[in-house]
């Protein structure tokens, strides 16, 4: 469940478990275990969550007796007050003890270590240590995590309290999932995080997201990579370098802004102002030209004035970014923003963004529709199933911008393309 570092966690859980000397069943409904992964961002995503532990719950073989085992953010969020609720479970794995899920599994199906060694050794070296697709299928494009954690403590968030404080992945890690994405045959490689832009900044000798990007894409050079989440303070000079001087870095810049007005930012325990944002997208595309930039923001924060949600309108409306993902404020209970005086009535939030969502509609799609005549290079990632083949294109990130519809190429190759057409978000290329 929820985002893309969680399905890069339960990749990785996959693999421990295949290492391990355990089949992944293609149906759940035969397995022995079923690990749900579970997202406890904001209270929607919890809802999910358990209705999906509901769901699987009431499978057969879970019913029969098959284990059930809760893992990831719900697990992290709410500790043993979660064992309590869910009787269902067999056992909860929290973000931390990830690692542990083979010896977890096995203890819940009530294996001994024995049992356990004897299957490790019928797979040594049997299965590579890369993480398998989820679907079994070979990727064209993979996520890969360079750190964990957050410091930041914005008050409407509660990944500091689920994932703990921030840490960098060492650069010799992070190089090894990449170049094992690289061998199953993945030609764009996402870099994320909860703050892609910190990465360095914590090691004995700090070292920076710009010289990271900049390796990398120099060590493969075949290779797209696409860089997502970096908070503005994390847009440096350097890392704008590093994209405009390599081929193979996407010129594209996700910056989580969440709001533009001063009083609102504070409140959010977040620094900055529209004046401010507004010279930092002037700067990224003086420095990056033909650069593609998506932001997310948030409607109905407490204390929020229709003043306040104007001047959000009118920022949207300068058509500086050419994507943006809106979301109404979600109160959530152990942070800072639930206490908050002058909290925004539910109906006024949703109203509040998805009048946000139509506006940035209103602006976005003719930005997009400007890319008609241009000649841009696509990613071939599958075909639909009336045949039709479609990819990315650099200024576009998996999931959320949209796809290209191409006429020529197969899953993995880039082709060069004339944008001949769009609707909405979606291109057609020629």
């Amino acid at each position: 469940m929820g985002c893309a570092k969680n399905e890069v966690d339960t990749q990785r859980m996959q693999s421990q478990l295949r290492r391990a000397g355990f089949a992944i069943a293609n149906d759940p409904q035969t397995a022995n275990a079923v690990v749900v992964n579970t997202c406890s961002f904001i209270q929607s995503a919890t809802e999910e969550s358990l209705e999906a532990i509901f769901e699987v719950a009431g499978m057969p073989n879970v019913a029969a007796g098959a284990a059930l085992i809760v893992a990831g953010c719900m697990p992290a969020r709410y500790g043993e007050e979660l064992a309590d609720e869910l009787q269902e479970a067999s056992a909860f794995v929290p973000c931390s003890k990830e690692d542990d899920i083979s010896s977890i599994v096995a203890g819940a199906l009530g294996l001994t270590d024995s049992v356990l060694k004897d299957l490790r050794s019928a797979t040594l070296g049997a299965v590579p240590e890369g993480a398998i697709a989820l679907d079994g299928t070979r990727a064209v494009s993979a996520y890969v995590k360079i750190s964990d954690g957050c410091d930041r403590f914005c008050s409407y968030c509660t990944i500091p309290y689920i994932r703990g404080r921030y840490h960098s992945f060492p650069y010799e890690q992070v190089r090894q999932d990449v170049a094992d994405r690289v061998a199953e045959g993945v030609r764009e490689v996402v870099l994320i995080a909860q703050d892609t832009g910190r990465w360095g900044q914590d090691f004995d000798e700090p070292s920076s997201l710009g010289t990271l990007a900049g390796k990398l894409a120099d060590e493969f050079p075949d290779t797209w990579f696409r860089i997502m989440y970096i908070q503005p303070e994390g847009i440096t000079d350097e890392l704008l370098s590093a994209v405009a001087d390599h081929d193979n870095i996407c010129n594209y810049f996700d910056i989580p802004l969440q709001h533009v007005q001063p009083r609102i930012l504070k409140a959010m325990h977040r620094k900055g102002s529209r004046e401010e944002y507004e010279q930092l997208m002037e700067h990224v595309r003086d420095m990056v030209p033909g650069v593609t930039l998506r932001t997310t923001l948030i409607a109905g924060f407490p204390g929020e004035t229709e003043d306040d949600f104007d001047e959000l309108c009118d920022f949207v409306e300068e058509g500086l970014c050419d994507y943006i993902g809106v979301f109404a404020y979600s109160r959530e209970e152990g942070t800072r923003a639930y206490d908050l005086p002058d909290q925004v009535e539910d109906d006024e939030k949703a109203f509040r963004a998805q009048r946000l969502r139509d506006l940035a509609d209103d602006v976005c799609t003719p930005l997009i529709a400007s890319r008609v005549g241009s000649t841009v290079d696509v990613l071939v990632e599958g075909t639909e199933e009336d045949g039709q083949l479609f990819g990315r294109a650099m200024c576009q990130a998996p999931e959320v911008d949209g796809v290209t519809y191409v006429d020529q190429g197969k899953p993995g190759e880039v082709v060069r393309v004339k944008i001949a057409d769009t609707l909405l978000y979606e291109m057609e290329g020629e």
